[in-house]
């Protein structure tokens, strides 16, 4: 049966417009990106296929392009579209965290970090630059490969703060395993940074560690 011919009350796209986003599951939201479904397949029940071939909606979000393209009712076009629609919620998220200090918006901050690191494959170092009044200046990924305080180098990140003009920063960085549990190599690499920074009088104000679930604050557990 076409989801057309459901009722109104069961439609995906119905439900998002009556009673929000939030209240669909990741295949009713899959079905409505994919729009239509294949030959004996409507779109939610092709939405079902795709999760379970992929594993979970972000093994699917996080595909290449080889693995999602050669999937049933996907292909490249359907591809660029998921990238552009992560993209603009990306830069939607940043534009969040620029509305206030990051002390103030510090949900807002989390989630921007979130959306920039977790959807890597391996470690990522990142810095997000803020200016005297802790608003956001920019977002760099420094360094990539497995972090530890041997691969991140302190003068790279002393020199991306001078040149940014900054006068505080959030470090951060990804575990593609999910947990993000600091290891003693991050306590070290933290240290580290902060007295390259101490330097030249910039503040580090938080290390996040993104894995699954919310981003971990190294300065919320007191390990700064």
């Amino acid at each position: 049966m076409s989801i057309r011919d459901w009722p109104a009350t069961e439609r995906p796209r119905e439900r998002l417009l009556e009673q929000g986003a939030g209240s669909l599951s990741d295949a009713e939201l899959l079905a409505i990106f994919l729009r239509t479904g294949v030959v004996g397949k409507s779109a939610v029940d092709l939405a079902r296929h795709l999760l379970n071939q992929f594993g979970s909606l972000r093994l699917l979000l996080e595909a290449d392009q080889e693995a999602f393209s050669k999937q049933l009712g996907l292909g490249p076009a359907k591809f660029a579209q998921l990238q552009a629609a992560q993209e603009m919620s990306r830069r939607h998220l940043g534009e969040r965290a620029r509305q206030k200090t990051a002390l103030e918006n510090p949900h807002a901050v989390r989630e921007y970090l979130k959306s920039m690191l977790r959807h890597e494959p391996h470690e990522v170092f990142g810095c997000l630059f803020l200016d005297s009044r802790h608003q956001v200046l920019a977002f760099e990924t420094l360094f990539r490969g497995s972090i530890d305080n041997t691969s991140v180098h302190p003068r790279e990140v002393v020199k991306r703060a001078l040149a940014n003009n900054a006068a505080a920063l959030i470090l951060c960085h990804n575990h593609p395993s999910g947990n993000a549990d600091p290891s003693q190599s991050d306590r070290v690499l933290t240290k580290r940074l902060q007295k390259a920074l101490e330097l030249i009088d910039v503040r580090v104000l938080d290390h996040f560690i993104i894995g699954d679930g919310d981003p971990l604050s190294m300065a919320e557990y007191g390990w700064m």
